[in-house]
């Protein structure tokens, strides 16, 4: 008989949460400059993951009362989590996008291990990867940090690719030693619940540790009445179709040029110019402009570790209210980073850690009833995961840029993500054809909102 590990409880519970309306897929596109090396990509496939981390090539069996397992897998049929397809003529950037959404609508199969790499052939410019994994494989942060395994740079300097594969030592800075203390508070929901602890600074968010318990306790108190958001045309029933859309590259130093002409970080700027796109989409559709809550993931890895060969989940999330209600850009800049900071100084993420932990032993409907409450509260999810600062390469072939999405939990119809590499920012809309048909709107309501934030005079 195969070896058995039982799955940890906060995995067990995204791998419950499956359902055909509400995939718990973790989704990456990266496009690449000219075709790529299949023969080399497939070696580089099967050292840097199959042979590294044991999560590729195990799958999950179901126990006694549902309780989910990992089973070695013998004999991984490489070919079947590796295939080649072709875009559909014309090859071109919607072409590309229908053929994400339709992967993007379709589970993953559970006989196998719970990833699938597709090279896509015959796509404008170059080869693409579209990468699927089940979210109980690992959060996002540590999936996207998977993917970078496979990637190669110049000099080990240059990019994170070698950082990720290789210890180092551990950063003297701030933020790694409030990741450092995290680790030890967030072990368990019991843990938490006792001592609170403020939320992880990466992809998203900074912050500093605070171990107040009666701040911890205030803090879970505010996620259990926050009120539900607005009805809008972004919430409602979903179905089985999902659209996937991503913009043009947007360059750092055109954001960071606006952030320090208003007074703001990357993370205000680009977060306000979301919000400002959310408020034309409902404005052009006669919907109300109200203020709508993000579910923003939280890290709780160290980020000056290598990434551990154990992988799973280790996250938390916050519910960030963007002002959607402000129709000046930076008024809506400067109001967006002081609810950022009272963000900051709150130990939501760790709190809702805690809570994940504790409903991945529940029975799955008490799972489904409280992850959908939580999702009444929200209306997108948004993510920033931060990529090479360099250009990097895949098997020998540049890669030209990506996006990632993370899964709609809750219910949710909408998911917002922002990727950094190499000197761009990339935005990526994955939508619920019901809730959302046409999600190039948002992404051109975006570049408009950042173009009237570079003509916005300071005052």
């Amino acid at each position: 008989m195969a070896a058995q590990e039982r799955m940890a409880s906060v995995d067990a519970l995204w791998f419950h949460m499956e359902e055909p309306a509400n995939l718990m897929m973790i989704t990456a596109v990266l496009w690449f400059e000219g075709r790529l090396d299949f023969e080399r990509l497939r070696a580089v496939v099967r050292e840097r993951l199959v042979e590294r981390y044991p999560r590729f090539r195990q799958r999950v069996v179901l126990g006694r009362l549902a309780a989910p397992y990992w089973e070695d897998m013998a004999g991984l049929d490489l070919d079947a989590h590796l295939p080649r397809l072709t875009v559909p003529a014309p090859g071109d950037r919607a072409a590309l996008e229908t053929l994400v959404g339709q992967w993007m609508s379709t589970p993953l199969e559970r006989s196998r291990p719970l990833w699938q790499f597709h090279v896509l052939e015959g796509a404008d410019g170059g080869d693409v990867l579209l990468c699927r994994l089940h979210h109980c494989l690992a959060d996002g942060i540590a999936l996207a940090r998977v993917l970078l395994t496979l990637t190669d740079t110049e000099g080990a300097e240059q990019g994170v690719a070698a950082e990720l594969r290789e210890p180092r030592r551990a950063s003297s800075s701030g933020l790694a030693r409030w990741m450092r203390g995290a680790r030890l508070v967030a072990g368990t929901a019991r843990t938490v619940l006792k001592k609170g602890a403020e939320l992880a600074a990466e992809p998203i968010l900074a912050g500093d540790l605070v171990r107040q318990g009666a701040r911890g306790a205030a803090a879970l108190g505010k996620l259990l009445v926050i009120p539900p958001d607005p009805h809008t045309p972004l919430r409602g029933p979903l179905g089985t179709e999902k659209l996937a859309a991503w913009s043009d590259p947007v360059p750092l130093e055109q954001v960071k040029a606006v952030g320090r002409a208003l007074g703001g970080t990357v993370n205000d700027v680009l977060l306000t110019a979301v919000t400002g796109a959310l408020r034309r989409y409902l404005e052009a559709r006669q919907a109300p402009t109200e203020d709508v809550h993000a579910l923003v993931p939280v890290n709780l890895r160290p980020l000056d570790e290598p990434v551990p060969r154990e992988l799973g989940n280790r996250f938390g999330v916050v519910f960030l209210r963007l002002p959607v209600h402000l129709a000046e850009p930076q008024r809506r800049l400067r109001e967006l980073a002081r609810r950022m900071g009272q963000v900051k100084q709150s130990p939501e993420a760790v709190l809702t850690f805690g809570a994940l932990e504790v409903l991945g032993y529940a029975p799955a409907a008490v799972e489904r009833a409280m992850v959908d409450a939580f999702g009444s509260k929200a209306t997108l999810v948004a993510t920033n995961v931060p990529g090479p600062r360099e250009a990097v390469s895949v098997a020998g072939t540049k890669l030209g840029g990506l996006t990632f999405w993370v899964p709609q939990a809750g219910h949710l119809g909408l998911g917002v993500s922002l990727f950094s590499y190499a000197g761009q920012v990339t935005v990526g809309v994955a939508a619920d054809a019901a809730r959302m048909p046409d999600p190039h709107a948002l992404i051109r309501a975006f570049h408009e909102e950042m173009a009237a934030l570079a003509g916005v005079t300071p005052g």
